[in-house]
């Protein structure tokens, strides 16, 4: 593993500021790519990222509505302060302003039979907060509430441990194993399983979800704080990661689709652009999901990578809703008991004015809710808002926009998490990033900027030797 660290100081560890200057590409203006090529060039590197599509941010992007001229994300996300690589890359490029964090964890829930519940945590120290926060849960009963606080010290052992299960189990098996109800996990299991895993806990491994439970829940209180951008995703990150690539001698390229690499002997010489255009390059990093990591890897190279092929994508259903009057009271609410798993109050999380107010709904995992054409989509939500938010009845729906990422993530399944590979690959200069590689976490944003720097601290080490 690398020992550069995206908290090292400009100078750390290995760096190109003190010889002859590396040129190198990055491919895919993701969080991923954007993420390496910041930390390439902060090192002194001559940086070229190639983004193929006609805007920056891959999976996590925005666009403009023409009809009501509001940014809508591709997929509504939420941070958490646990994201630490994340939080530092966007302070590193001066968008740390750019998001809200809660002060202590609080979590809205409501079922249309059940009511409504909170997750409130007090602010003591971590994970006394938690224990506070799950104890006053009042979708659960008491009897739940204490097995679940006894199941997450348990999971945390099995972490310790390194308890094979983690690996070879689903997130539902392990949690049945440990006497978690049917109940207990439809109301506080499952909707932190499926909001970080992107897939159902029946198909998830159990090992990445435990791996953000003890990064969020038993470091620290501000790790398990929701942190919640006041921007459109791509104006999160995209625009401040280019501008600080390209103050540093850089460019970022759109509409650059990489077609193959230029390899001499066992190490890379350039990239090949599909409109024929090459550029010289010292190295590489590959930012891309596997499917379009195929399409420019050289022949011999293929058979290391034969694997990801059987890598399975989860998608996510966004709905974006313009209703005449408020609906949501807070910054979002999670849906038990219904098809929409999470709403959240745009208007209010962009500082917008105005009598009437935009919610986004998210459904992760759902398989067969992609196919639903958007009418279904949207009508489906818009009950399903109804039968837990009592505002959201009399509300009329004026507009509304349904985006389906059909591969949003890779499904981290038990055989998936065997199968993500590591930064390094056989050929020298070559490394791969992207929230789909061995990261260890879901993949999440977090994974996507952690592989990234990764990525960059291993390629310059290898260069640099």
């Amino acid at each position: 593993m690398s020992t550069w660290d995206s908290r090292s100081l400009p100078g750390d560890g290995p760096s190109f500021r003190h010889s002859v200057m590396r040129s190198l590409v990055v491919i895919g203006g993701g969080f991923a790519g954007l993420a390496a090529g910041v930390a390439l060039a902060e090192q002194g590197a001559r940086v070229t990222v190639l983004e193929a599509r006609s805007r920056l941010g891959g999976r996590a992007s925005s666009f403009v509505d023409a009809a009501t001229g509001t940014v809508v994300d591709n997929g509504q996300h939420a941070l958490m302060g646990c994201y630490r690589r994340t939080l530092a890359f966007l302070d590193r490029i001066g968008a740390g302003s750019k998001v809200y964090r809660q002060e202590s964890l609080h979590v809205d829930l409501a079922h249309p039979r059940l009511g409504e519940g909170a997750i409130a945590c007090p602010p003591w120290p971590s994970p006394l907060h938690l224990a506070g926060g799950l104890l006053r849960y009042r979708l659960l009963s008491l009897v739940e509430r204490l097995s679940a606080l006894r199941a997450g010290l348990a999971l945390m052992g099995m972490r310790r441990r390194r308890d094979p299960r983690l690996a070879n189990c689903t997130v539902d098996a392990v949690l049945g194993a440990l006497g978690q109800s049917e109940h207990a996990r439809a109301s506080f299991w499952n909707p932190v399983a499926v909001a970080t895993l992107n897939e159902s806990p029946e198909r998830a491994a159990a090992g990445p979800f435990v791996e953000v439970l003890a990064r969020a829940f038993f470091r620290s209180r501000a790790d398990s704080q929701f942190v919640l951008p006041r921007v459109g995703l791509g104006e999160l990150y995209t625009d401040d990661a280019r501008r600080f690539v390209e103050q540093r001698g850089g460019h970022v390229w759109i509409h650059a689709q990489a077609a193959a690499l230029d390899v001499t002997g066992d190490a890379v010489r350039g990239v090949v652009l599909r409109d024929g255009r090459r550029l010289d390059a010292d190295g590489c990093v590959a930012a891309v999901p596997p499917a379009a990591l195929s399409t420019f890897l050289p022949p011999a190279l293929k058979p290391s990578f034969a694997g990801l092929d059987r890598l399975e994508t989860s998608p996510i259903v966004s709905t974006t809703m313009w209703f005449d009057r408020p609906v949501l009271r807070g910054d979002f609410l999670g849906l038990l008991g219904t098809t929409t798993q999470w709403a959240f109050n745009r208007t209010r999380l962009l500082g917008e004015q105005g009598p009437g107010q935009c919610v986004s709904a998210v459904i992760s995992a759902g398989r067969d809710v992609v196919e639903w054409d958007s009418a279904r989509v949207t009508a489906t939500v818009l009950a399903d808002l109804r039968s837990v938010v009592p505002a959201a009845v009399p509300a009329r729906l004026e507009r509304s926009v349904v985006v389906k990422e059909k591969h949003a993530t890779v499904s981290p399944t038990p055989a998936a998490e065997r199968l993500r590979p590591s930064a390094v690959t056989p050929l020298r200069g070559f490394v791969l990033a992207g929230d789909w590689t061995a990261t260890g976490l879901p993949p999440t944003i977090e994974s996507a900027v952690e592989s990234g720097e990764r990525a960059a601290g291993l390629l310059v080490e290898e260069i640099a030797a």
